[in-house]
């Protein structure tokens, strides 16, 4: 990645009226503007009032398709992975607001598989096209629950991990299970044994709302030999994460370990914002990211590490 590319991207997709706000009868009150990445929000209870408008990377109302927001986000920051950088695909939102649809998906329509099979089969479809370089693929998938790290693929799902770092590794959870991946169906297996060890709970606004943050990471080595036979290797990683949704207690009516939960959540959400602007902004000497457990874990991908200096972000909203 040259220096003059964005390491940020940051995009908005807006889903459709669910069941409940359609029997209340609510309005709808985004309306965007593709061409110019413009997010409008009308404010509907207060007639003649100017709409609030937000820029993005990428703006996609209701009738946009996951197929269409990897091909023009994240398919060029797979591509990175595979040429030996770090990237990062967050899906961040309010609990309720498609975040898992966006990155798990669905089969049926087609156009609406989620970014993370979409990833798993643009790696091992690109590794089968360069038959002249040897590959090494290990996955893992972990959540953090309650500020506390958890092997979704251990053999104790509840066992609390330590993080650690290291001068040339960086930030790393020593005894996290790494498991060797050939196929977009090993992957999607590992992907489906891990989802269902999640910490999920019943609020007011998601019956099956998410009760940690999730990081699927893939780690890729890549080995070419040269005119003269020497080797040389790359490594790239992406982290696919599906982040615990922001929560209003007033809206959620959460209360006892539901409570406890929403505040973890909130306050790490909250760690990762202030990274994310202090990244943006380009004028911070500090970045936070030892503020959870999250942005630290995510460190290496959201601002370069000792060895690779180009850390790729995309986040979908």
């Amino acid at each position: 990645m040259t220096a003059d590319r964005e390491a940020v991207k940051v995009i908005v997709r807006c889903r459709p009226m669910n069941s409940r706000e359609k029997s209340i009868k609510s309005k709808s009150c985004v309306f965007m503007d593709s061409k110019i990445n413009q997010c409008s929000l009308v404010q509907v209870s207060e007639s003649g009032a100017p709409p609030k408008n937000f820029t993005f990377d990428g703006c996609y109302h209701t009738d946009s398709t996951t197929e269409q927001i990897y091909s023009e986000i994240t398919y060029p920051l797979v591509e990175g992975v595979l040429e030996g950088y770090n990237g990062t695909v967050f899906a961040y939102g309010q609990t309720g607001c498609g975040k898992s649809f966006t990155m798990q998906g669905i089969t049926d329509p087609s156009t609406q598989r989620g970014i993370i099979p979409r990833a798993f089969e643009h790696i091992f479809d690109a590794i089968d096209a360069s038959p002249n370089m040897k590959y090494l693929v290990h996955a893992s998938y972990l959540e953090i629950y309650n500020e506390e790290i958890r092997d979704l693929l251990g053999q104790d799902c509840k066992k609390k991990l330590d993080l650690k770092e290291h001068p040339d590794r960086g930030v790393y959870v020593p005894n996290i299970s790494l498991h060797p991946v050939h196929n977009t169906a090993s992957c999607e297996a590992l992907m489906n044994q891990g989802w269902n060890n999640r910490s999920v709970g019943a609020t007011l606004m998601n019956k099956d709302s998410s009760r940690s943050h999730s990081i699927f990471t893939i780690n890729i080595e890549m080995m070419s030999s040269g005119d003269t036979g020497e080797e040389h290797i790359r490594k790239g990683k992406l982290n696919l994460v599906d982040l615990a949704g922001s929560e209003r207690q007033a809206k959620t009516q959460a209360s006892g370990d539901r409570l406890k939960e929403a505040t973890k959540i909130n306050l790490s959400l909250s760690a990762l914002g202030n990274v994310i602007s202090a990244l943006v902004d380009g004028k911070s000497k500090h970045i936070p990211y030892r503020d959870s457990k999250l942005t630290r874990l995510l460190q290496d991908s959201l601002g370069g590490n000792t060895k690779n200096n180009n850390g790729r972000m995309s986040i979908p909203f």
